[in-house]
């Protein structure tokens, strides 16, 4: 029978659609939170990057040790800087900007660095031993053309280092070092001297020791101590020291926070007493803000806090006699609140935010120049601190920007009173995070137990009834029928789910990730909506120094529970839906952790707590893990534990089954295992004539990564988890063991990376080095069709691998394999399906790139034929030509355009679909996104044309129905 014409016409009109299922969806299926980290009060300013344009940029040096520029309009960041690797806690850093220069100057660890203000390129850079302690721009003389040089302090092995750095190069003009071992503080500046402060004594009580300099040559001109009579006893104690002569001040408060002692710069033992007064009870925390451009007049500000309310007092700086003066105060009013400063020419402004309305004063006088309502709509929390931008747009006219941090670590920009936009900053620093799947009702969740457990009779009734309470719902599932229809049409884009509402979808895209920071705050990321923030709230606060050191995240999906523990024995579970705490214990309630281990018990699966030296303890034996643990002992060694009866006890004890110690002059770095979940689809491998390799599938097998700092050497070790015999191992040399070396391990191959020796061919005497990576597949046998030694075996064991008494383990064949790359691999991951029969693709971070790229397997197979091209049965394989280097290639890099800073892990999910894997990265930035390795062969893209062809179908059917009637005129 022949196809009517008009039919083949009609499906031609729909392949344009099915050929745009493989259409770019970058941008659109990914999402990125690009995030500074928290800002500091005295790293974070306005700023105009232009000195002739009158719109301005706020910059901040964030505790994560990020330099950035944010657009106070829209809240999107101009530029970024990551200039310290927050592994545990980075170093303080300082900022600042270098007026009229289109400059600013950034001093964190041992370097000092000069940034263009408008496009962060960097103008100069310098490194010296030690570590920053301040830095700051040198005054000049007014009317003078001369670039602004910079100071910067060092502390180096317990000697202070103050060095001026010229302003176009950064070379140093001169150094300054004392001989003391006081504690340098910070360094101030005027035109006629530079004031190096110190804390001098020990932490029981320190005095401030000033040190003049002379600007031009760095010679100490005079010395003099500042008694405090014990009222400093941390750097944290002195609340100011003036940068330049619009404050030429250094202040500290007394320990029973009564009064605040003010001594000018230069005028050694006049230490004037200012009251700090509050009728509300005892004061707790004191802050003074002053200005920093140098033509502001010398006014400055006193904040209070009370546990209930706060105020503040002005006070003006005669330069002249020397004497400091109250000017007004501010009233008292409820909460914390938060003040700014900010000039304009010589005039200086405090910004004072409270719970419900934006004050603008002038430091001159205590009129209001400007108030206004504060309406915050999605930021949470209270004030904090905050930076602020003053306008004046008329005689009695004024406009206001301020960019303030909440309690809740969001930075939000107020103008005028109205909320602008919101960063979630407190999204930034990531260090643990799991995927979570939307929990089904938890009634149905019981129901489903309770029908498991009973007899079919019981169970069928308990369904009947369940069914027929469902009935209730059929109004609402009625409700939803013509959403469900449409999307099945129409784009599912245009018919979205509301926003808020966490609905699972028909491919498994809708999912959650639970993260935790290291200030101690968790997040719930709805994945299938662009990484919006489901819900958030603060587990553990950390006080300032410290970070959360979490060693587990664990989600129980079927009762829709997270379990985080952090190191010092404290955890917490929270509802995974809503973040609410079901359960908390604080820190020091348990041991100290090293690590945690998911294991399988006859009680469920849990998060088991590893202590000391690999040491989990004694736990109740029905929650012993069931199998074989595997633990890192503080000497340096990997051990193999199970868990075994106490005798006359409920208890069950570790007891260790094998231990692996690398040579003596090696640590070890890093112990990967296969991933929790990490299914085969195929047991071997076809090759081109129809034979098969058979692969070696031990679930049981860990990576262990050793290096050797004195012979440069890294040494990577495959041992069986079970027996703790070594199945492979192979080491390289000329290793830079500085640089970043990470693995992965799956199915039957592992990687690593690594800077090392590159042996180039026999008959050249030298070696070549070079980043590189290298896989290595895993057989039972190097003979295709050949199961190897334990090929006639129904089932083999780890401990006993033969029928002979004492054999040795059976050992896989490894084919290896190096390619060249153009870059450190910082970290690495493999994606997951659902059934594995997709082909996994190699998850890399590149961290000087700030990039995340995806390998496809077939890039790296070892197998390619060298020197040669492939013959035809193995291009059937797949196999193509080995080249040495592998480049990697904008189509393989899964951010885009898009910059990722500070990751510091990559996890991975699979989706409903087996043609997809959903992938996470957290570190300073938060990225997501789904990826198809074997492209998406089971869905259908964005651009296929379902109307068309829904259209197509219906005129089919129209035909068929108007053509019937004439075709049984007309019979054959």
């Amino acid at each position: 029978m022949r196809l009517p014409t008009n039919l083949i016409c009609l499906t031609l009109s729909v392949l344009p659609s099915v050929i745009a299922v493989y259409s770019d969806e970058a941008y659109s299926v990914d999402y990125h939170h690009e995030l500074l980290g928290l800002p500091l009060p005295h790293t974070t300013f306005f700023y105009r990057p232009r000195k002739d344009d009158k719109a301005s940029l706020i910059y901040t040096l964030s505790d994560l040790g990020v330099l950035g520029a944010v657009n106070p309009g829209v809240g999107t960041v101009v530029w970024r800087q990551l200039l310290a690797d927050y592994e545990g806690l980075p170093q303080p850093g300082f900022l600042r900007p270098i007026e009229g220069e289109n400059t600013v100057v950034s001093a964190i660890g041992s370097r000092v660095d000069a940034w263009d203000a408008l496009s962060g390129k960097s103008v100069w850079g310098t490194s010296f031993e030690g570590a920053a302690r301040d830095v700051e721009v040198m005054e000049i003389a007014a009317g003078s053309t001369e670039a602004k040089d910079v100071l910067a302090l060092f502390e180096e092995g317990g000697t202070t280092y103050l060095r001026k750095l010229k302003g176009t190069t950064g070379d140093v003009v001169w150094e300054f070092k004392d001989g003391s071992v006081d504690t340098p503080l910070q360094v101030s500046t005027n035109v006629r001297s530079v004031f190096v402060v110190s804390l001098h004594g020990s932490s029981s009580g320190y005095n401030l020791k000033i040190t003049v300099l002379d600007p031009v040559t760095g010679k100490r001109t005079t010395e003099y101590t500042l008694t405090t009579k014990l009222d400093v006893h941390a750097p944290e104690d002195v609340l100011l020291v003036g940068a330049n002569s619009a404050a030429p001040i250094v202040a500290w408060a007394d320990k029973a926070m009564k009064t605040l002692k003010v001594n000018l710069l230069g005028k050694p033992g006049d230490i004037q007493s200012l009251p700090l007064k509050d009728s509300d009870g005892a004061i707790k925390k004191v802050e003074l803000h002053a200005p920093h451009l140098v033509q502001s007049l010398p006014h400055f500000l006193v904040h209070s806090h009370t546990e209930t309310s706060n105020r503040a007092d002005v006070y003006h700086i005669d330069l002249a006699s020397g004497n400091i003066k109250k000017a007004y105060d501010l009233p008292k009013l409820p909460g914390q609140g938060a003040i700014s400063v900010s000039s304009q020419e010589a005039n200086v402004y405090f910004t004072r935010l409270t719970q419900d309305e934006v004050i603008v004063v002038s430091s001159a006088s205590h009129g209001i120049l400007g108030r206004w309502p504060l309406k915050l709509e999605t930021a949470q929390g209270s004030l904090v601190h905050g930076a602020a931008e003053v306008v004046q747009k008329s005689s009695d006219g004024y406009a206001i920007r301020s960019a303030v941090l909440t309690t809740e670590q969001d930075w939000v920009l107020v103008r005028n009173g109205a909320e602008s936009w919101v960063r979630p900053e407190g999204l930034s620093g990531v260090i643990a995070a799991a995927w979570a799947e939307l929990p089904e009702s938890e009634n149905l969740v019981k129901n489903l137990e309770v029908e498991a457990e009973s007899n079919p009779v019981s169970a069928y009734m308990h369904r009947v009834n369940r069914h027929i309470n469902d009935l209730q719902y059929l109004p609402q599932y009625l409700q939803a029928l013509p959403r469900r229809f449409l999307s099945s049409i129409i784009p599912a884009e245009i018919i979205a789910p509301k926003i808020g509402v966490l609905t699972k979808d028909s491919f498994g895209f809708n999912k959650l990730v639970i993260v935790a920071t290291q200030r101690g705050r968790i997040y719930g990321l709805d994945a299938g909506n662009q990484g919006r923030i489901v819900w958030s709230a603060t587990a553990f606060p950390q006080s300032e120094g410290r970070s959360w050191d979490v060693k587990g995240i664990w989600v129980e999906n079927l009762k829709g529970q997270t379990t985080i523990r952090g190191s010092d024995g404290e955890y917490v579970i929270v509802n995974t839906t809503s973040g609410t705490k079901i359960e908390s214990v604080a820190p020091g309630s348990w041991p100290t952790l090293t690590a945690t281990a998911l294991v399988d018990s006859t009680s469920g699966k849990w998060l088991l707590p590893i202590g000391i030296d690999g040491n989990p303890g004694d736990i109740p034996s029905e929650w012993a893990p069931k199998d074989t643990i595997v633990v890192r002992s503080g000497n340096g060694e990997v051990k193999g534990l199970r868990f075994e009866p106490k005798t006359a006890s409920p208890n069950s004890e570790p007891v260790m089954t094998w231990s692996f110690t690398p040579p003596a002059d090696q640590r070890i770095i890093k112990v990967v295992s296969r991933p929790a979940h990490d299914p085969v689809a195929s047991i071997g491998r076809v090759l081109g004539d129809r034979t098969v390799l058979y692969k070696y599938l031990n679930p049981n097998v860990a990576l262990i990564t050793a290096v050797s700092d004195e012979k440069l050497t890294a040494s990577f070790y495959l041992i069986d988890t079970v027996s703790g015999d070594l199945l492979y191992s192979v080491s390289h040399e000329g290793v830079d063991t500085t640089q970043p070396i990470t693995s992965a391990l799956t199915e039957n191959w592992f990687t690593y990376s690594l800077w090392g020796d590159i042996t180039t061919d026999l008959s050249l005497p030298s070696t070549l080095k070079g980043y590189q990576i290298v896989i290595s597949e895993m057989y039972e046998s190097d003979v295709p069709n050949d199961r190897g030694p334990l090929s006639y075996h129904v089932n083999s064991s780890s401990l006993e691998p033969s029928d002979i008494p004492n054999a040795d383990p059976s050992l896989p064949h490894v084919v290896s394999e190096t390619f060249l790359i153009p870059e450190a691999i910082s970290h690495m991951s493999v994606t997951q399906t659902r059934q594995g029969i997709t082909v996994r693709q190699l998850l890399c971070t590149l961290a000087s790139s700030r990039a995340i790229i995806g390998i496809p397997k077939q890039i790296l197979d070892p197998r390619r034929p060298i020197g040669r091209a492939p013959t035809a049965a193995e291009q059937e394989e797949g196999l193509f030509q080995y080249t040495p280097n592998i480049e990697f290639d904008p189509k393989i890099i899964l951010t885009h355009q898009r910059e990722v800073i500070g990751v510091k892990d990559v996890i991975a999910s699979p989706a409903i679909l087996e043609s997809t894997s959903l992938i996470f990265a957290y570190g300073v930035d938060v990225f997501g996104t789904r990826v198809a390795p074997s492209a998406a062969f089971d869905i259908l893209g964005k651009g296929f044309n379902k109307i068309s062809l829904v259209a197509t179908v219906a005129a089919l059917w129209v035909g068929v129905v108007v053509l019937a009637p004439m075709a049984s005129l007309f019979p054959y």
